[in-house]
């Protein structure tokens, strides 16, 4: 529950924090995601801006939305509804037709005269207080790419599984404080949930147009320091032998060692989830390398996404590659893997020459990794939902064959992707503690051939 939209956008943008200082716009669908995305806007220290669309509702449930409209002649339809609502060309067209008059005079009401803030290469962060069907949110996220936003997050308090799952096929990213499996109505996730008027909503934005007045286009942010070694946060190019491998690394301000992420089926350096995690790692000084193990042609074939020698090889060349930059070469590397992944970071720990410090499992296959895992030395964790029984079996298997300093904890009513309330947080505060407690020391030096050999 959320005590009302206020705590809701708080809460909110505590996930979001990793899109801070990195060419964000924040715009709050009117009308009850305006206060939230306020907060959001306020935490990163971004514009806030009103992305203006307009529910087309069925005639005899004006609550039941059968599609949305925005501006710049955006319209997004939900066929489903359409034809089970029986709405016929004449009936579109007028429903249509109220609904863009209605637009038009909020973004008159609304803007109050100003311009709308750009959008060209900066990411657009859309934001309510609740999505049900997702058509609104569907139709925000034409409008900004017709406006040439670089990137585009969708971010709300509560939506289900299934509105995330869908949301994400126009979206890069989704981001919400509460997933359920079925949502009831919005109002049921907040103590207020008092409507929003039109006159709060150009408050707030007089408010946030009076602190921020503009945002830097997406780059990379400078190196920032703090009293010791700088910080970094770019996207950055991995030579992993004959492949390239976009990443994006992170690395604050005196770095208590480095954390490398390997994705599991389908995810790369944009998941969610991993980002999540890698968030909650910046937070108590720890760097993070997100990256894509496969290129896009070899994710196309679904055999490389099991092959867990090739992902552990492409792993290995990167600690080498980290070794080899000046700002990371005395950092001691951990590795996170999820599903699929975790058989990667297992497989590449079990090699003695790149002196991995730590392991973390999420969800992980260790038993594609079973040749190797009696090789691995670095202290791992196996965390495993309560509610995935085939994973959880495979991880206890596993764990009667490694020989390290090791730990096996299940997240109670969590299941495969931890998509259950607290339980991403669970894992990401556990990781956060495994890391810490395991990448204290600098990493040594790679051992060096003797003379004459």
């Amino acid at each position: 529950m959320f005590a009302n939209r206020t705590e809701a956008g708080r809460r909110l943008a505590h996930r979001l924090d990793y899109l801070r200082g990195r060419g964000v716009v924040v715009l709050g669908l009117p009308r009850g995601g305006v206060p939230v995305a306020f907060e959001v806007a306020l935490a990163l220290d971004a514009p806030l801006d009103v992305i203006v669309v307009h529910k087309l509702g069925v005639p005899s449930q004006p609550e039941l939305a059968l599609g949305a409209v925005g501006e710049d002649g955006v319209r997004v339809l939900n066929d489903d509804v359409v034809r089970m609502a029986w709405i016929g060309a004449d009936d579109l067209a007028r429903i249509d037709g109220a609904a863009r008059a209605e637009l038009a005079r909020r973004v008159r009401r609304l803007r109050g005269g100003r311009a709308r803030t750009p959008l060209t290469g900066r990411i657009a962060v859309i934001v309510d207080d609740g999505i049900a069907t997702g058509a609104t949110v569907r139709a925000a996220c034409q409008v900004v790419a017709a406006q040439g936003a670089a990137g585009i997050v969708v971010a709300a308090p509560v939506a289900t599984v299934h509105t995330v799952a869908d949301l994400r096929r126009v979206a890069d990213d989704v981001v919400c404080v509460q997933v359920p499996r079925r949502l009831g109505s919005i109002s049921q996730w907040y103590d207020d949930f008092a409507p929003t008027s039109e006159e709060e909503v150009v408050a707030l934005l007089e408010r946030a147009a009076g602190r921020v007045t503009a945002a830097p286009p997406v780059t990379a942010a400078p190196p920032v320091t703090a009293g010791g070694r700088a910080g970094l946060d770019a996207d950055v190019v991995v030579e992993a032998g004959p492949v390239l491998l976009p990443a994006r690394l992170r690395i604050p301000p005196d770095a208590g060692g480095l954390v490398v992420f390997a994705h599991g089926s389908g995810s790369g350096r944009h998941s969610p989830r991993n980002r999540y995690v890698a968030g909650r790692l910046h937070q108590a000084g720890l760097a993070t390398l997100l990256l894509d193990l496969l290129t896009p042609a070899e994710e196309a074939d679904r055999r490389n996404v099991f092959d867990i020698s090739l992902l552990a090889d492409r792993l290995i060349r990167t600690v080498t590659w980290l070794r080899d930059r000046p700002d990371t070469a005395r950092l001691a590397v951990g590795l996170f893997g999820a599903s699929t992944g975790a058989a990667a970071a297992l497989w590449a720990a079990a090699d003695p020459d790149i002196g991995i410090a730590a392991v973390v499992s999420r969800g992980g296959r260790p038993d594609l990794a079973h040749s190797r895992l009696e090789q691995v030395r670095a202290p791992t964790l196996l965390l495993v939902g309560g509610r995935d029984p085939t994973v959880l079996d495979l991880n206890y298997a596993a764990q009667t064959l490694l020989h390290c300093p090791n730990r096996l904890t299940v997240i109670p009513g969590a299941t495969h992707l931890f998509e259950e309330p607290g339980a991403l947080c669970r894992v990401a505060d556990l990781a956060r503690d495994w890391f810490t407690e395991n990448l204290r020391t600098p990493a040594p030096p790679l051992a060096e051939a003797p003379a004459g050999t």
